[in-house]
């Protein structure tokens, strides 16, 4: 018979994957070792062990929890009912809240996902695409001219993605653009520019 889990299992594990989140992103994942993320945990190596039997485990839970907070983020951060222009806004702002304290998880995705393997890979790709399709579905309410298979909701979509993905590199907590302040600012230049194309 299984051993029933313990009550702060999913506590534990969550700390585990924060702490190899923050080694991963500092010292690189090749470097970052089970020794250095069990002391950064303050456990003992078995206890990581025992919930992860190796890093590659880890990197994908890394990952994989991170998109699916953001998706439910996303998701949670207007009703359907709304305006596209004001779902878009509302999922911008969603999106930068929810990287308010990912930025180790962020990087690992953009830059270490390709370390896993295809099927999981492709798993993950697939959390990217549901959260790119809520994006393009605000985008081409918003501007309809983007729908009905036009070349431009892609290009749109993820330019939108890119300024909001690499804001981490010049965004600075306190400064005089709030996160709040650049959702209003990337959401108006992307839909200006896609009402402009489409003219």
């Amino acid at each position: 018979m299984a051993r029933p889990r313990a009550d702060d299992y999913d506590d534990k594990r969550k700390a585990i994957l924060k702490t190899s989140a923050a080694l991963f992103a500092e010292h690189g994942y090749d470097r970052a070792s089970m020794n250095q993320i069990a002391k950064g945990c303050g456990v003992s190596k078995a206890l990581v062990y025992h919930y992860y039997d190796n890093k590659d485990a880890l990197l994908f839970d890394i990952i994989r929890d991170h998109l699916d907070e953001l998706i439910a983020a996303v998701e949670e951060a207007a009703p359907e009912t709304a305006s596209g222009e004001a779902r878009l806004l509302a999922y911008v702002g969603a999106l930068l809240d929810a990287y308010r304290d990912a930025n180790a998880e962020h990087k690992i995705q953009i830059n270490e996902m390709k370390r896993l393997p295809a099927e999981q890979q492709e798993d993950l790709k697939e959390r990217e695409r549901a959260l790119v399709k809520l994006f393009a579905g605000a985008l081409t309410e918003a501007v309809p001219e983007l729908g009905n298979g036009s070349h431009l909701l892609k290009p749109v979509t993820m330019s939108l993605f890119g300024m909001v993905n690499w804001h981490y590199l010049w965004f600075r907590e306190g400064g005089p653009v709030s996160r709040e302040d650049y959702a209003g600012i990337a959401t108006r230049l992307i839909l200006d520019g896609a009402r402009s194309l489409a003219a």
